[in-house]
């Protein structure tokens, strides 16, 4: 069996130039909708994984990035292990100005350092550790997800299907989202996201009282959704509203764009429900509305299957000198629900931590970058 002390010093050996390796891949700015950008930095993770001569598959998309699947070790016989996370980020090009990468004492700042970049780079530093120290026991995937933060729906999907395909007989599915030290995520919420289109009656504001407003029915529906607001449960969030021509006509349009999250299926029901109702009601008499679904993310539910890998994984750490994790949920969706779902073994939050995600502040910590590698290295030796 492989000596986890040899391939904790290697991962401090290679530590500096995996930092390097994280700042390049955060120079190329992949924001989801941006599909060159998206590929360029998954061809930047597909040339380093050809130096070691691993396996490279990929799934085309035509709107999103394609997806990747890296194996070391592909002949190997035991059930392999399966790494992921997503090359897309939420941050437009040129938000973080030039360079788009700083490093700050500790901190490492740039578009994805933390979401999800940086859980990538600590999986792959993981994988070459093993590599370079002969491990050849099990198959090793790293899955790379082109549009995670839009839940998917540019490919309508099909790349959470090859995700899950992948993964299909993996003994652990570890997904490198960012993490807070000394925990691992075991449930997420589920995101559902809807376009509220009202439509009023346009008249000179002079003959306001002529016309219908499409915004004031918009305040309408935005207070009522903000009555939920629950931590643990169902929350709504509008986060854009847009509406009306000029100051002195009475709106005929307006689009909220509300975030839903819930926990479980049954929520889930419940949320279209709200949503439908809400969509239904006409507070200003004399509106309509059309309600449409943007994209749905499931909840990543908790289940034994998880609480048993967690308690195996603890087992693990102890035995390499490592400190355990206790269970967490979170509020944000990832995909960790899909594998969840498809009853693969999954762990979430395996990646770097992090501050101000989804910001033009968004930092990782650099010292994690190694400690989540050892992690990662560890469950793929032992597990």
């Amino acid at each position: 069996m492989i000596d986890y002390e040899k391939v904790f010093k290697r991962i401090d050996a290679l530590e500096k130039q995996y930092i390097t390796l994280l700042e390049e891949f955060c120079l190329i700015e992949s924001p989801t909708d941006y599909k060159e950008g998206v590929d360029a930095a998954g061809n930047y993770i597909i040339e380093k994984a050809k130096a070691f001569g691993w396996k490279i598959e990929k799934q085309d998309q035509t709107i999103s990035g394609d997806c990747i699947c890296i194996t070391m070790n592909p002949e190997a016989t035991e059930t392999p292990v399966c790494l992921s996370g997503h090359i897309d980020t939420v941050h437009p090009v040129g938000l973080f100005g030039t360079p788009a990468v700083k490093i700050d004492g500790d901190k490492i700042y740039g578009p994805g350092v933390s979401d999800c970049k940086g859980g990538i780079v600590a999986a792959f530093l993981a994988m070459a550790a093993l590599d370079e120290e002969g491990f050849r026991t099990r198959p090793i995937k790293l899955i790379l997800q082109s549009d995670e933060e839009t839940s998917s729906s540019e490919s309508n999907k099909t790349t959470v299907q090859y995700m899950c395909e992948c993964a299909r007989n993996a003994v652990a599915f570890l997904n490198c989202e960012p993490c807070i030290a000394g925990t691992a995520v075991l449930q997420r919420k589920g995101i559902a996201k809807y376009v509220f289109t009202i439509t009023g009656k346009a008249a000179h504001a002079a003959n306001c009282f002529n016309g219908i407003s499409a915004i004031t029915e918009a305040a309408h529906k935005i207070l009522e959704l903000e009555k939920y607001k629950d931590k643990n449960g169902i929350t709504a969030n509008c986060g854009i509203v847009s509406g009306g021509t000029k100051e002195n006509t009475v709106p005929e349009k307006c689009v909220l764009k509300v975030d839903f999250r819930f926990s479980n299926s049954e929520e889930l029901s419940e949320v279209k429900n709200i949503a439908q109702r809400v969509a239904d009601t006409s507070y200003v008499e004399g509106t309509t509305c059309e309600l449409v679904l943007k994209s749905l993310r499931d909840a990543m539910e908790l289940n034994d299957i998880n609480i048993r890998l967690l308690e195996k994984a603890n087992e693990v750490f102890e035995a390499t000198n490592l400190p355990k994790l206790s269970p967490r949920a979170t509020g944000g969706g990832s995909d960790a629900a899909y594998t969840t779902q498809c009853g693969i073994p999954t762990l979430d939050s395996f990646g770097v931590e992090c501050g101000n995600i989804h910001s033009k502040n968004e930092y990782a910590l650099i010292p994690s970058l190694k400690e989540s590698a050892k992690r990662i290295a560890a469950i793929c030796c032992y597990i």
